[in-house]
């Protein structure tokens, strides 16, 4: 998801020399502005992680806008020396930091940047504005946030259409008027002299516009309908000058060159020497003098090691001396899913050579002796995406064991947070020679095509000596932040459990699915016709346009938000309009039922495969910040089973032997019982102590009353509240949950705080931990970064702090069922059962048992689940069986 900066360079670069003292280095250059500017910049790095950045400057002191008058700016002082010197250097700095600069003749930073948000708005892609100019307010959108500093450029406070309106109660669009009214002395911009910005904003407040304030000067009294009157012109003048200029001549084509990829070390490391900026080398760790490699000087890879291609002719002993001594193998797929991706080659390092097959060899005869290498589970394999890697082998004939280490994997672990882990970005950020990226080899989307052998070749043993480089780095950042054996002895094995649960599969009966996908067709038609009746028309249910006309127009139904494109229809506003009319009880089944029938049944179908008469997941290790578990190709983890329809969709998953039965073991309220521990919560810990149901607990502690005067409301509102206590819910979350007032929700989470006071303890202490650490751990280490737990903006701040609370109890559970996997693959390898672990679905684990096994399983199962993490209270998993998976349900 693509996310822009866009920094008013004078603007800061202005802030940060009057903010910061005075500095110059050893040669005599002031260097404050830089210094100050560079700080702000690594801040914006760390918590925005951007995909786009630019810095505009203003070129030149004359501008379109000086053609309609002269003085604009006039009053500015000169600027000093001091800073005059730096902005070269600064534009330097910024070259070395990889981010795009640009100035344009006739326009002012602000026209640029204005420009450039005219575009994310069309482009519907995010983009935050920084400066110290409030004439940047106007820019505001449901895209565009305006970060302004303050306190020189060490804080900043960020605006969005709400909160102009909250601050102001304006639009962006009115901080024109407020301009136009007030002026701006700083650029000499008159406005209507006497009236400041208590008085235009009341004027605003009142007639909504400048041209609306001077056409009812006769509403305004005394003094102030004399100075309205007589500087009518200037207003109408100071409103065009504070109007940023949004049509600037910037090509198309100009947006893709402020793509951000990141710093280079040794390059950045050069400028701040120079600079003499001694702590920012120590604080970014960057190389010394000499070290590293310039992305520059990483251009051909034989400058570093010997590139061995291996074609027909090659000698099989000495590639059997080279596999003797890899150090690390990087193997090269196609394609999202593992189950359908091409196999395009590998590259391995052995001493100072890198060895690189294409497919044809790696399956041709001279390619024997790797494959019997790759089958060897006794020779230790390090790479990256080994888990995808062993899938796409499998289904391409070829056997895999083996992995030691995987860079992918620990890149994640390091810093669950970053969206991108390919090699080229990590090489980037480890400072090590740099990696072409794919789409610059291979092509991209529908221009994808495999290069010659030769460039091929290279490409693949750029990979495996960055992966050599990167390898000792990432086993040192492990082990300096605690994560090495949450790596080694989660994380690492269970990639090879769930490999080999893929490559099993779940059996699909494609007839249940055919019968039910009649059955919703049939039942989809009649909600269809009942909506034409409550409608009085036909008309397509399935477009916003057509239903918002028919719900807001036909049937006077109160609309709650309209788009662009006309009114919203989305599930929120529908769930909203489901009092007032019978058809939009209607349109949600139905919708539900289309979705259960195109993406379900219809979908699972597609995903059958043929050989095998099963589907097979793919899971990712690498996605979820909080360490769950994705399922992709199909999704296994989504299947709906609130509607009864949805539930019967399990109908299909059966066992892949006769006789054999699918067994389902989850996690009693995992979520709730590590929050019991982490809290040390009293209360918590003897409900799950003694077995009680935690529901009903928790509604005679909050309410105070006795077990048997719990109704069935009250343990629906300590449902709500444990659960959403989880979460960092607020009183507007559960009022909604609820159907209550905030008032009473708040209430409500009070009385909870008040009586499980170790878990107000608990949240309050770890938003502490996370503003001074910068991070949160779960019980086995897993860290989560939460840069914006310092934000000024209270939006990201308290979603930092609502993270900071969750993650701990959310990731701890995640790490529980994946330990659980790996001791229940161990178990069933030990005991030499036959029994197959399918399925990881939430806190849900499935197996499918064979008869004899079955009372075995029953009683192995919940015992290796509870024993995953030893907790200060019990940890219980529910089992059940059945001919298929919804009866084990």
């Amino acid at each position: 998801m693509e996310k822009w900066i866009l920094i008013d360079g004078n603007s800061i670069a202005y802030r940060a020399f009057f903010a910061m003292p005075p500095l110059t280095n050893s040669a005599g250059l002031h260097t404050n502005a830089v210094y100050g500017f560079t700080n702000m910049l690594l801040k914006l790095l760390e918590e925005e992680k951007p995909t786009h950045m630019l810095v505009a400057f203003d070129a030149g002191k004359v501008t379109f806008r000086h053609e309609g008058y002269e003085d604009y700016k006039g009053g500015r002082q000169k600027t000093p020396p001091e800073l005059s010197e730096q902005f070269p250097v600064l534009k330097e700095l910024l070259q070395s930091f990889g981010i795009a600069q640009f100035e344009l003749s006739g326009y002012e930073a602000d026209d640029i940047i204005g420009t450039l948000t005219k575009m994310a708005d069309e482009k519907q892609v995010q983009a935050v504005v920084v400066s110290g100019d409030k004439d940047m307010l106007q820019l505001a959108s449901d895209h565009v946030t305006i970060a302004l500093t303050r306190k020189g450029v060490s804080e900043i406070e960020r605006y969005n259409p709400a909160e102009i309106h909250e601050k102001y109660g304006l639009t962006p669009n009115q901080i024109i008027d407020l301009k136009g009214l007030m002026g701006d002395t700083s650029d000499n911009i008159p406005g209507i002299p006497g009236v400041g910005e208590k008085t235009a904003l009341k004027m605003l407040h009142e007639f909504g516009s400048v041209e609306n304030v001077l056409a009812n000067t006769d509403s305004l009294k005394g003094k102030m309908k004399e100075k309205v009157e007589t500087h009518k012109e200037d207003a109408i003048m100071s409103k065009k000058l504070a109007t940023i200029f949004r049509e600037v001549p910037i090509e198309e084509g100009k947006v893709d060159e402020l793509a951000y990829n990141g710093y280079d070390k040794s390059q950045l490391a050069d400028s701040f020497r120079k600079l003499e900026f001694k702590s920012l080398i120590e604080r970014l760790d960057l190389p010394e003098a000499g070290a590293g490699a310039t992305r520059e000087a990483a251009v051909p890879a034989e400058a570093n090691y010997e590139l061995v291609i291996v074609d027909d002719a090659f000698s099989a002993d000495e590639l059997t001396e080279a596999l003797a001594g890899v150090d690390c193998v990087y193997i090269e797929t196609a394609g999202d899913n593992p189950h359908q991706a091409q196999l395009l080659g590998l590259a391995f390092t052995s001493s100072e050579k890198v060895y690189s097959l294409s497919y044809e060899a790696l399956t041709g005869t001279v390619g024997a002796p790797v494959r019997a290498w790759l089958a060897d589970e006794d020779a230790p394999k390090q790479g990256y995406d080994l888990h995808k890697a062993e899938l796409t082998l499998f289904w391409h004939g070829i056997e895999y064991r083996g992995t030691s280490f995987d860079v992918m994997l620990a890149a994640y672990l390091l810093d669950p947070t970053n969206t991108d882990q390919t090699l080229a970005f990590l090489a980037g950020k480890y400072g090590v020679p740099a990696v072409a990226s794919d789409e610059s080899v291979y092509g991209k989307g529908a221009k994808f095509k495999v290069p010659d052998v030769e460039v091929l070749a290279r490409h693949l043993a750029q990979k495996a000596d960055g992966l050599k480089r990167l390898i000792p780095l990432q086993y040192e950042e492990l082990e300096r932040t605690g994560m090495s054996k949450l790596y080694f002895e989660l994380e690492q094995p269970l990639s090879v459990v769930l490999a080999g649960m893929e490559k099993q599969g779940i059996k699909v009966n494609p007839d249940v699915l055919v019968d039910l996908g009649k059955e919703l067709e049939t039942n989809i038609e009649r909600y269809k016709s009942d909506i034409y009746t409550h409608a009085g028309m036909e008309f397509n249910i399935g477009s916003p346009k057509q239903l918002g006309e028919v719900l807001f127009e036909k049937l006077g139904l109160p609309a709650k938000k309209k788009t662009k494109t006309g009114y919203s229809t989305d599930a929120a506003v529908l769930e909203e309009l489901e009092p007032y009319h019978e058809i939009v009880r209607l349109i949600l089944h139905y919708r539900q039922l289309t979705k259960l029938q195109s993406t379900y049944v219809e979908g699972l179908l597609k995903e059958i495969n043929k050989d095998t008469g099963k589907v097979h997941t793919y899971y990712r290790q690498t996605i979820a910040a909080t360490g769950r578990l994705s399922s992709q190709f199909p999704n296994l983890q989504n299947i709906p089973i609130r509607m009864e329809e949805g539930r019967r969709i399990r109908k299909a998953f059966v066992p892949s032997e006769p006789g054999w039965y699918i067994l389902a073991a989850d996690y009693s309220q995992i979520e709730l019982r590590v929050l019991a521990q982490i809290s040390g919560d009293e209360r918590l810990k003897e409900a799950f102590i003694e077995d009680m149901d935690i529901h009903t607990k928790t509604a005679m502690d909050v309410f105070g009353v006795e077990a048997d005067q719990v109704d069935a409301n009250m343990r629906r509102q300590a449902k709500a509240v444990n659960f959403g206590i989880v979460y960092g819910i607020s009183d507007f979350g559960l009022s909604n949950n609820l159907g209550i007032g905030r008032k009473e929700a708040a209430r409500f989470i009070e009385q909870y705080f008040e009586v499980f006071q170790g878990v107000r303890g608990y949240m309050d202490n770890i938003v502490m931990q996370a503003r001074r650490d910068g991070y949160v751990t779960t019980l086995l280490e897993r860290r989560r970064y939460l840069p914006e737990i310092k934000a000024s903006n209270f939006n990201l701040r308290s979603f930092a702090e609502r993270t900071a609370m969750n993650t701990p109890i959310q990731g701890t559970a995640a790490d529980i069922i994946k330990l659980a996997m790996v001791k229940m693959d161990e178990t069933l390898r030990e005991r030499g059962l036959k029994s197959r672990m399918l399925l990881q679905v939430h806190d849900e684990l499935v197996f499918e048992v064979p008869d004899d096994e079955l009372e075995t399983m029953k009683t192995l199962v919940p015992e290796v689940m509870a024993g995953a993490l030893q907790l200060n209270v019990p940890l219980k998993a529910d089992v059940n069986f059945g001919v298929d998976w919804y009866e084990a349900k």
